[in-house]
């Protein structure tokens, strides 16, 4: 579906918006090479999809479906959690591309899925009790586009999506023999016992204006508009209900050039403004983008711009008066890309400002309580990929470091938070025997501790208060995948297999992501994954299209 994916971590186009750290941006292909259909096959999932093309050319449809089922995979790998409804998911998604003139291209994708999971776990603030979790959801999207060349060197590009978003939570105390019970005392046993259940709603529309000037240098203007709605209705104990809806729309008119000053010189400034509606307020954010060619083959950048965010849905509504939360970027890359290999270095430094601070409102929810928080990200990341030094063999090292900070959500002062370790690296390597048809994958990811906190409210100085703190250990997985190919060698092929088989955390080590505290404060249980293993079995047959490698890549 997709010919260009590219995840920014910083410095990111004035075209996109809402993100104070990262962009992912994805462009789609026009038209497939040709017809093709896929079939994957696995003890957990099966699924199937085709695309067809014109024999003229001129336009092309397809459509997948997928279902999975993790009940067979449980059964063989125990689970920490007891699941009394394993996770099933259901996906469709469907598609068409029409060439409207020799420059012209409309697009459309459409998708919908529904899962559901259930499951106990062991009440963190009593020895018998268990919490019973429950949750059904529906999800859809839909986005159209639509572009054209224009004369005197014009172009447009319109879009439009719609998506929307359902959930049903159940969760219950239940007794040691897994019946629903109610408990009085301590009282906050009863507020256990809750429905959730949203309703969200989402649209957005773009137009892109581009104009070609001299050279090959570009100059781009538009306009975008996102709303959304969205509804919660929560259900206590006792039947009693609450219900909250927040409706936003954001209008963001933007503008950038892509200025070549000279065959080794670019420059890319742009700056994007937008309204909330939820706000009522206007923000203004510039960027900036340096590059400078040193040879054929590598390149430094430096980037600058300013990034806005509103509140998170989790944190509203609030009758507090709230702003944009900002970030600052500095960014510093250098590359340098072969056909055998790539190098990529990059120094950042991010300041963030008017971060949300939380408190609880009259019905115990979190709430944005103001923007008076505070920080900063500072670091730097390797990225080397080598093919050619050992034969046969694909390797590639990825390494960050990270120094952060944040004053937010309850934080007491500015502190380390909790999603943030400083070191992180990982190594993939990747050889194929011929002889044997079959390719051998590795790879081992590390993590150095990340921050965990029990903050409390001390009701007596009227402040937050850490009432514990540490540091998980180290996360480490090594894992190990086999894919074979049978019909490798085979000329004319218009069939093309891979036979998979992957397994995760081979050595079975502990890993823990942060602490769960007792309601009390005296006690605290690790959080990890539901087991320590999971072993993948497939089989993904293309026709048509060989997407082997990417078969392969998924299930590194």
């Amino acid at each position: 579906m997709f010919k260009g994916t590219v995840f920014s971590t910083g410095g990111y186009s004035a075209l996109y918006g809402q993100a104070l750290s990262s962009a992912l941006i994805l462009e789609s292909i026009d038209l497939p090479e040709q017809s093709s259909a896929d079939l994957g096959i696995s003890p957990l999932f099966a699924n199937v999809g085709f695309q067809k093309l014109d024999k003229n050319k001129k336009y092309s449809w397809g459509a997948t479906a997928s279902y999975t089922n993790l009940g067979l995979v449980f059964k063989a790998i125990p689970q920490k959690q007891d699941f009394f409804n394993v996770p099933k998911y259901g996906e469709s998604d469907m598609n068409f591309r029409i060439k409207t003139s020799k420059t012209g291209m409309l697009k459309y994708y459409g998708y919908y899925s529904t899962n559901q999971l259930g499951f106990r776990t062991n009440d963190i603030d009593s020895l018998e009790l268990k919490n019973a979790f429950s949750l059904k959801n529906s999800n859809m999207y839909h986005n159209i586009s639509y572009k054209e060349k224009l004369k005197n060197g014009w172009r447009i590009q319109l879009g439009a999506s719609l998506s929307t978003n359902k959930d049903n939570i159940n969760q219950q105390l239940q007794a040691a023999n897994n019946t629903n019970t109610t408990v009085a005392t301590p009282s906050y046993f009863l507020f256990k016992n809750f429905k959730v259940a949203t309703n969200q709603f989402y649209n957005q529309t773009r137009v892109v204006l581009e104009k070609k000037l001299p050279g090959i240098s570009m100059l781009r203007f538009g306009v975008e508009n996102s709303f959304s709605n969205e509804k919660n209705i929560f259900t206590l104990y006792n039947g009693q209900q609450f219900m909250d809806t927040v409706k936003q729309n954001i209008i963001a008119p933007f503008a950038e050039t892509d200025i070549y000053a000279t065959n080794n010189i670019a420059i890319k400034a742009g700056a994007r403004a937008e309204y909330s509606s939820l706000l009522a307020k206007w923000n203004f954010a510039p960027r900036l983008a340096f590059a400078y060619k040193l040879n054929k083959l590598s390149q430094v950048s430096l980037a600058y711009g300013q990034f806005y965010q509103n509140p998170e849905r989790r944190i509203l509504p609030t009758t507090y008066n709230v702003d944009f939360s900002k970030a600052t970027h500095y960014i510093f890359n250098y590359q340098k890309v072969t056909n055998v290999s790539t190098l990529r270095a990059e120094v950042f430094y991010k300041k963030y400002n008017a971060l949300y601070k939380t408190a609880a409102n009259s019905f115990g929810q979190t709430v944005a309580a103001n923007a008076n928080g505070n920080g900063f990200a500072k670091g730097f990341e390797l990225f080397w990929r080598d093919k050619k030094t050992f034969k046969n063999i694909d390797y590639w090292v990825s390494y960050s470091f990270l120094d952060t900070k944040r004053d937010f959500n309850n934080y007491p002062t500015l502190m380390a938070p909790t999603f943030a370790s400083k070191h992180n690296a990982s190594l993939v390597v990747k050889k194929f025997v011929v002889k044997w048809k079959t390719g051998f994958n590795a790879s081992y990811s590390f993590a150095t501790g990340r921050p965990y906190y029990n903050i409390r409210y001390n009701s007596t100085l009227l402040k937050n208060e850490i009432a514990d703190q540490g540091k998980t250990i180290n996360y480490n997985n090594l894992s190990f995948s086999l894919n074979y190919l049978p019909y490798l060698g085979k000329t004319n092929a218009k069939k093309f297999m891979v036979l998979v088989l992957s397994v995760s955390n081979i050595l079975g080590q502990n890993q823990v992501f942060t602490y769960n505290y007792s309601t009390n404060g005296m006690h605290k249980e690790p959080v990890g994954p539901t087991s320590k293993r999971f072993v993948f079995i497939g089989a993904f047959i293309n026709f048509g299209v060989d997407r082997t490698e990417n078969a392969i890549n998924g299930n590194l």
